[in-house]
């Protein structure tokens, strides 16, 4: 039977004809797996299988993930969170750690990135909320003022005065969650250029497998932002839901739901 196996032209163009057309006769794809991206297993010879390549500063990683979880593609990582990768894929880690605040870029304030579920409308959905450490200060001026909100909604992303709906969907932003963790948030590169990081995860961070659910249920990531001081770290989710409805009141927060690993 022949496999069901995609290689697109960015994968292909890396890894050469050659090593594609050996996927592409099952010489060299794995007839199972385990998704790249939530984590159970997936057959390549029953089911649409994308091919993933990941790609560090000196190796890279061919991983596979369900058609429905992930295109085929390109993703360009740091050699630390590819190694990170690696053990991922050799040993499942079981455990389910917190998000830790991640540097954005050199230079930058730090983010403090958490994940959780939020109850919206009767429906849990996946949710990151990202509020940085100081205050963020639009680029190139000297000024102490706090810009991240505003700098936000330039980019899209709505203000929220009640979660009572989902926020709408900002094209040409996503998150990219992988090896069943997170990866990134990425934004619209420079000129409709390849997407580009707009956080990215140090290490690659852990997720809830509830969460890793009802992202792939949904498709999609709901990110709220709020500046510093607003929300804080809450180490529940009912404590996360009440600082975001605080928060939302004060007018110091936006939302934009973001494609999961959308290209």
């Amino acid at each position: 039977m022949p496999r069901m196996l995609d290689v697109s032209d960015d994968v292909r163009a890396e890894i050469g004809d050659e090593e594609a057309d050996r996927l592409l006769a099952g010489e060299s794809a794995p007839g199972s797996y385990d998704c790249t991206s939530c984590r159970t297993p997936g057959d390549c010879e029953q089911e649409r299988t994308s091919t993933v390549l990941f790609i560090g500063d000196e190796t890279a990683v061919l991983a596979f993930a369900h058609a429905g979880c992930l295109p085929s593609q390109v993703v360009k990582v740091t050699e630390e969170q590819l190694q990170g990768a690696v053990r991922s894929i050799s040993a499942d880690q079981a455990r389910s750690e917190p998000a830790a605040p991640e540097k954005a870029a050199p230079e930058q304030a730090v983010l403090g990135v958490t994940s959780g579920l939020i109850l919206i409308a009767g429906e849990l959905h996946p949710a990151l909320v990202v509020e940085p450490t100081a205050p963020i200060a639009r680029p190139g001026t000297a000024g102490t003022g706090d810009d991240f909100l505003p700098l936000l909604i330039e980019q899209g992303f709505m203000p929220v005065t009640e979660l009572a709906s989902t926020p709408a969907v900002l094209h040409g932003w996503s998150v990219l969650l992988a090896m069943g963790q997170l990866h990134a948030v990425l934004q619209p590169g420079t000129n409709g250029g390849r997407p580009v990081a707009w956080w990215q995860a140090h290490q690659p961070l852990q997720v809830t497998e509830g969460w890793r659910t009802a992202a792939n249920k949904h498709q999609q990531v709901l990110m709220f932002a709020a500046p510093v001081g607003s929300i804080g770290r809450q180490p529940r989710e009912d404590l996360l839901r009440d600082a975001l409805d605080k928060a939302a009141a004060n007018g110091q927060l936006v939302a934009a739901a973001l494609p999961l690993a959308g290209t």
